[in-house]
């Protein structure tokens, strides 16, 4: 049976009864071998993967042999896997695993920014510890590299650079699971500081679908795979927050699927009850239309039963109110069978 292609996804914003604008959204489901199932837009463009793919990035924390030394709990996999809101037991457990691993938040080199949780921001300001390195998104990431590191006897200091070891590693690894040669890649610096790889979006699906197929991958990462793929399904609260698309979409698909936000309107999510990898972008990186796309794909894919569509309609439909709070639109996909 031969893929289905459709045009660019359309993430329509309306204003009363007009459409006000609109997001066109690029997006491959994938098979483990790298056939495409299903397509929308152009699939063969480079998009750069940003912290969609930490689940892969961490997979060297795993064959290093470092998680298993340090006995890494499930809340710091999948804080190794996460975009973190920032809040008190989010950055209490990165302080913990790192000063259990005689590590400290000085050793992180990921920059500093106000936590995304609002309520959580407005408390360090008030306490004068606003913008630390802890609080950055992307610390249990970097706890990890930072962990590793120093299991492996490697130099801690600039962990982020791309001739680093931590960095090499986690490169291959993206080569490995996507199936896509990097040296035909363009190659930037990610806001957190690491290298960060351009991709096709075909390919970066494909490493998706090797995460919820990993069969064709050695036993030590398909290991290291059930082991990311357990700890997500079990702190859900860690890969994001409160308030929080990846949050409330894993937790509302009970194991069928998860998924990972990343900058500038991408998400990888390894379709598990179906064996397939699913990634989009946003072409313009709108947050609002990459939320509602990736809530009203896995919709589309039957993937959320009623009390899930239920839990997430506020995703799939978005509604948009002004500042007196009256409701004045939607966002919602363009999308039919």
């Amino acid at each position: 049976m031969g893929a289905t292609y459709h045009d660019c996804l359309v993430i329509e914003c309306s204003r009363g009864e007009a459409v006000e604008s609109a997001h066109l959204v690029d997006a491959a489901i994938v098979d483990a071998a790298g056939k495409v199932v299903e397509a929308w837009g152009d699939i063969e463009r480079f998009v750069y993967p940003r912290s969609a793919v930490k689940s892969i990035q961490v997979l060297p924390f795993f064959e290093s042999g470092a998680a298993d030394e340090t006995q890494a709990t499930d809340a710091e996999i999948a804080l190794a896997c996460a975009s973190h809101n920032g809040q008190d037991a989010q950055i209490g457990a990165v302080r913990n695993w790192l000063a259990r691993t005689g590590l400290g938040e000085e050793h992180l080199e990921c920059g500093g920014h106000l936590p995304y949780h609002k309520e959580t921001a407005d408390e360090y300001i008030r306490r004068g510890e606003a913008g630390l390195a802890i609080h950055n998104m992307c610390s249990g990431k970097h706890s990890a590299f930072l962990v590793t590191a120093k299991m492996l006897g490697e130099e801690t200091k600039n962990y982020i650079a791309r001739e680093h070891p931590v960095q090499t590693r986690v490169s291959a690894a993206i080569q490995e699971m996507t199936g896509w040669d990097i040296s035909r890649s363009p190659w930037a610096i990610d806001g957190c500081s690491i290298p960060t790889i351009g991709l096709p979006l075909h390919a970066l699906a494909r490493g998706a679908a090797n995460i919820a197929d990993a069969g064709a991958q050695p036993a030590e990462r398909q290991e290291a795979i059930g082991r990311i793929r357990a700890a997500i399904a079990a702190e859900p609260f860690m890969i994001a927050g409160d308030g929080r698309a990846c949050s409330d979409i894993i937790s509302a698909l009970d194991g069928k699927a998860y998924i990972k936000l990343g900058a500038e309107g991408v998400f990888f999510a390894p379709l598990l009850e179906r064996g397939f990898g699913l990634a989009l972008k946003v072409r313009d990186g709108a947050l609002r239309a990459a939320d509602t796309a990736i809530a009203s794909l896995l919709a589309y894919l039957g993937l959320l039963d009623g009390a899930a569509e239920e839990k997430l309609a506020a995703y799939i439909e978005t509604p948009l109110a002004n500042w007196r709070g009256i409701h004045v639109g939607t966002v919602r996909a363009v999308l039919e069978k």
